[in-house]
C-alpha cells in the first residue's frame, strides 16, 4: 500500500508539472506607434491627423481625426485623454487654441473648448508639469497667453506682450515668440523670442491670479541675428539646447538656480556649405545622450550630436532628411526610429536609429501627408 501511495503521489506531481508546462504563455505583442500630426490646411476636410507606424511591417497609415484650420502644433496630456491644438490664424483677437476629449483607442477627438489666443499666428503649446495650465506662444503677435485647464475646459488668465527687435530687418522687426517651455522642476518657463534674440525667463506661480512673473534676470540675450526658435531641456535639468533658426546653429546653455549661460554654439551646416538655411526643431533622446536638430532652406538635413561626459556636444552625423523643408521630426517611443515631417514635399520619412551611436539610416518608408509640420509621439 505504501508503494501504491507513493506511485499515485508521484503521478500527481508529474501531472501538475505537465499542466504548468502546458499553461498558456503570454504572447508578445509587437508595438504599433502612434503620432498626432499637426498640419497646414488648404480645405475644410484637412486638419489634425493620427499617424500609425508599424515597425514590424514597416508600414505607415493615417486618418484625419479633427478637421481644423492650420493645426500646426498639437499635444496631448499624460493620461492621453485630452488633446490641445493651435489654429494658426490671425484676426481681431489673434488665432485660436482648442481643447479636445481624446479617445485613443477609437482615434477620435471631441471638441471641448475654443478660445482666442490674443496674438496672431499661435505656433507653440506647452503644459506645465502638473497639467493645470496651458501656455500658447503667438509668433506674429509677439506674445504668450496662459490658460487654466479644468478637465479640458480652457479659461484665459493672462497674456504677456514682448517688445524689441534685432539686426535681421526682414525677420526681426519686432518680437516673435516661437517656443514656451517649462523647466523640468516646474518652477520656470523659458520663452524663445526669435524677433528680439532673447530667451525670456518667467517664474511660475500656479496659485497666483496671474501665474507668470518675470524672473530676475528677466531674460538673457543671444548672439544678434541668431533667431531663437525651439529649445529642449535635458532630463537632468542642468542644460538646454536651443535652435538658432536664422544662423542655422545649435546653442548649448547651462541652467543653474534660474541662471542661464551659453557654453557652446555648433553649426548645422558643413564649413563649405553655400545656400539658404532655416534651423527648425531640436529633440533629445530619452537616455539623455544624443541631441538631434533639423535644418531647412537648401540644406534639408538632420544633425546628430553626442553629449560627452563633460556635457559638451560633438558632431556624430549630418544626413539628408530625405525631403524638402524638415520643419519637424520626432523619435519613436522605443528610440529605434526617427520620423521626419516635410512641409514642402508633403511627406513623412522614416529613419532607423542606432541607439548606441545615435546614428541614423534612412529607410525606404515614405508616407504622403499634406503639409505636415509637427509630430507629437503618443507614449
Amino acid at each position: 500500500m505504501k508503494k501504491q501511495g507513493f506511485f499515485f503521489s508521484l503521478l500527481a506531481s508529474m501531472l501538475m508539472l505537465y499542466a504548468c508546462d502546458e499553461s498558456p504563455s503570454e504572447e508578445k505583442v509587437d508595438p504599433v506607434f502612434s503620432f498626432l500630426v499637426g498640419t497646414y490646411t488648404e480645405s475644410g476636410y484637412q486638419g489634425i491627423q493620427m499617424l500609425s507606424f508599424d515597425p514590424q511591417k514597416m508600414a505607415l497609415s493615417s486618418k484625419i481625426i479633427a478637421p481644423t484650420q492650420n493645426p500646426s502644433f498639437v499635444i496631448a496630456n499624460k493620461a492621453q485623454n485630452l488633446v490641445f491644438s493651435v489654429e494658426e490664424t490671425a484676426g481681431e483677437n489673434g488665432g485660436k487654441v482648442k481643447s479636445f476629449k481624446f479617445d485613443r483607442m477609437e482615434g477620435t477627438l471631441e471638441l471641448i473648448s475654443v478660445l482666442d489666443t490674443f496674438g496672431d499666428h499661435p505656433c507653440y503649446l506647452s503644459l506645465d508639469p502638473s497639467e493645470g495650465f496651458l501656455v500658447v506662444g503667438n509668433y506674429s503677435g509677439g506674445n504668450l497667453s496662459v490658460y487654466k485647464v479644468n478637465e479640458g475646459e480652457l479659461v484665459h488668465v493672462q497674456t504677456i506682450q514682448h517688445e524689441g527687435q534685432s539686426i535681421n530687418a526682414s525677420r526681426q522687426e519686432k518680437a516673435h515668440v516661437h517656443s514656451t517651455v517649462f523647466h523640468t522642476d516646474g518652477k520656470k518657463l523659458l520663452v524663445g523670442d526669435l524677433g528680439s534674440d532673447k530667451i525670456h525667463i518667467y517664474d511660475f506661480h500656479p496659485d497666483y491670479s496671474v501665474p507668470l512673473v518675470p524672473s530676475n534676470p528677466a531674460y538673457i540675450e543671444v548672439t544678434p541675428g541668431s533667431g531663437p526658435r525651439h529649445l529642449v531641456i535635458h532630463p537632468k535639468g542642468d542644460q538646454f539646447y536651443l535652435v538658432h533658426e536664422l544662423s542655422a546653429e545649435l546653442g548649448v546653455y547651462t541652467y543653474a538656480a534660474g541662471k542661464i549661460s551659453q557654453t557652446q554654439t555648433l553649426p548645422l551646416t558643413n564649413p563649405n556649405y553655400s545656400g539658404s538655411v532655416g534651423a527648425a526643431e531640436v529633440r533629445i533622446s530619452a537616455d539623455g545622450k544624443f541631441v538631434y536638430a533639423s535644418n531647412r532652406g537648401d540644406a534639408n538635413e538632420i544633425s546628430v550630436f553626442e553629449i560627452g561626459n563633460d556635457k559638451k556636444l560633438s558632431l556624430v552625423q549630418r544626413i539628408s532628411s530625405g525631403g524638402q523643408m524638415p520643419r519637424n521630426f520626432n523619435l519613436s517611443p522605443d528610440g529605434e526610429f526617427l520620423l521626419v515631417a516635410h512641409q514642402a514635399s508633403n511627406d513623412i520619412v522614416v529613419f532607423e536609429r542606432n541607439t548606441k551611436t545615435g546614428e541614423l539610416s534612412k529607410t525606404d518608408l515614405r508616407f504622403s501627408i499634406p503639409k505636415p509640420v509637427y509630430l507629437y509621439a503618443l507614449p
